[in-house]
């Protein structure tokens, strides 16, 4: 299993270090560096400029936001980067959820895995450069002939060759139906609170989409990225404590009451009250108050905190339940260079 560096998207201000942290996980033989964004910094920017004092490191996004950019668009940033990178670019999507698509990119959410399933075809199209881009829609239709057009659209070719027509697309996915479309579209899966002790959970989904007709990979061939924090420690109460106001940000803050995806994997990882109660304190702003509610082992459960012998076991878990990747966050050298000793 490789290990990956997780920057994820910055706070109210960029982060500091990261140009040390980014340093020590291309020496300590990490595999590839990741970064996100919600609603501020964006994705593709601090990956070309802490990737551009790499060499080896792969590239990755987790996740580029569907709605954000047109396709097309998408498709520049990915084989732009990937030249570059000289091919190291790991492109990673996904739909977010409708406060943010229709909030801040003031689009409509509707149809998530039809809008995903047009998106992933229209950016293959880009890297294979084999015609000019063509796409029936609905949701983006190429050339555009709708409302406003004045009709001299017309189908075009990347002027730039892409350095690979298969440049790997991961896709972000949580629901049953979002996680088989993955498992049939796309190179790899990008799954948010994954651990060993949900993997059942999802393996019927993945095996939908890996049987479908005309599916991209197979089990065996697809990439599975899960995310955590990894801390080597004796002391792992205030590691778990402070962990606790994120996983209720998540299971009760990052989406309305009625449509809340992360919330959704709480209850079917067989959460339901907990989500409810943490998902009602947060909403009314007593926040402190739901992450107390969030117990010790579930955020043991979902990272890999512990002491050395802990950490290497928890983690050959992750192995077995089918990861190819632990994505870290991680924040400073000192814990990337203890991470890799542990697991060396």
């Amino acid at each position: 299993m490789d290990l990956g560096l997780q920057l994820g998207y910055w706070g109210a201000q960029p982060p500091t270090g990261t140009a040390e942290l980014v340093a020590a996980a291309e020496e300590a033989g990490f595999d590839a560096l990741f970064t996100a964004e919600a609603w501020g910094s964006d994705a593709f920017t601090p990956l070309a400029w802490w990737g551009r004092e790499t060499s080896r490191l792969r590239l990755g996004t987790s996740i580029v936001q569907l709605s954000g950019r047109a396709p097309t668009s998408i498709a520049m940033h990915a084989l732009t980067l990937d030249h570059l990178s000289g091919g190291r670019v790991v492109l990673g999507m996904g739909v977010s959820g409708p406060q943010v698509v229709e909030g801040w990119y003031g689009a409509p959410f509707g149809k998530p895995l039809a809008r995903t399933r047009e998106v992933v075809d229209i950016v293959r199209q880009v890297l294979a450069r084999e015609a000019p881009v063509t796409s029936d829609g609905p949701h983006h239709p190429l050339p555009y002939a709708g409302e406003g057009s004045v009709g001299l659209g017309k189908p075009l070719r990347s002027i730039v060759h892409p350095l690979r027509a298969d440049l790997p697309i991961w896709l972000g996915a949580e629901g049953p139906k979002n996680v088989a479309l993955a498992a049939e579209i796309a190179d790899g899966w990008l799954p948010l609170f994954f651990s060993p002790a949900s993997a059942d959970l999802y393996r019927p989904w993945l095996a939908e989409g890996f049987a479908r007709p005309g599916a991209r990979r197979t089990a065996e061939t697809f990439e599975i990225a899960a995310t955590c924090h990894l801390e080597v420690t004796d002391d792992p109460g205030p590691v778990l404590a402070a962990l606790k106001p994120s996983v209720a940000l998540y299971m009760g803050g990052m989406g309305a009451k009625g449509q809340n995806f992360h919330h959704e994997v709480f209850v079917r990882m067989g959460h339901a009250d907990l989500a409810r109660d943490v998902q009602e304190l947060f909403l009314a702003g007593r926040r402190e108050e739901a992450a107390a509610l969030v117990p010790d082992d579930l955020v043991d459960q979902l990272h890999v905190v512990g002491d050395a012998a802990k950490v290497r076991d928890r983690v050959a878990e992750w192995e077995a339940a089918g990861v190819t990747m632990l994505l870290l966050s991680l924040t400073s050298a000192d814990d990337v260079r203890r991470v890799a000793e542990t697991l060396a």
